[in-house]
């Protein structure tokens, strides 16, 4: 019997200004990872990916260079080690990665977990770059049928 759960991930978005000298703003904005329907007796897990991007505008002047971090929260359950989703009264357990392989737990680099960097000559034109965000539900996991949902805060610190 399949009982369908149907598991949402959202994400917010907050920019931080550079310095007060900064020649440069960077914004950054993400789509969610959508899951889809968890089988609950499926013996594989089910993967998704979601996408953070970041775009980046020069100030003052003809060029500059820009680098950052992107950070990604614990979400409502605040562990990394695994996330959480809630729902219907239960939840799913759940993590993002940085890498295809979902080896590298995306988070703020305590803990074992790994950040995103990046850094390049920004140029007169806003530059836009995106980075995928991997994530996986285990399988195995009793859980009622429902949606399942949580929260991640991205952080870009530049």
């Amino acid at each position: 019997m399949r009982r369908p759960c149907a598991a949402l991930l959202l994400w917010a978005s907050l920019a931080m200004p550079g310095g007060a000298a900064a020649s440069h703003t960077c914004l950054v904005s993400s789509l969610p990872v959508s899951f889809g329907v968890y089988d609950p007796l499926s013996a594989s897990a089910l993967n998704g990916t979601g996408q953070v991007s970041v775009t980046c505008t020069l100030l003052l002047g003809s060029s500059d260079s820009v680098a950052y971090s992107i950070q990604l929260s614990a979400g409502g359950a605040g562990t990394y080690s695994p996330r959480q989703m809630s729902g219907v009264g239960s939840t799913l357990n759940y993590n993002l990665y940085r890498d295809a392989s979902r080896t590298l737990v995306w988070g703020d680099g305590a803990g074992g977990t790994v950040t995103s960097a990046d850094s390049y000559t920004l140029g007169v034109v806003p530059e836009l770059r995106s980075y995928v965000v991997y994530g996986r539900i285990d399988s195995g996991q009793g859980a009622a049928a429902g949606v399942y949902a949580d929260s991640v805060l991205v952080t870009l610190d530049f």
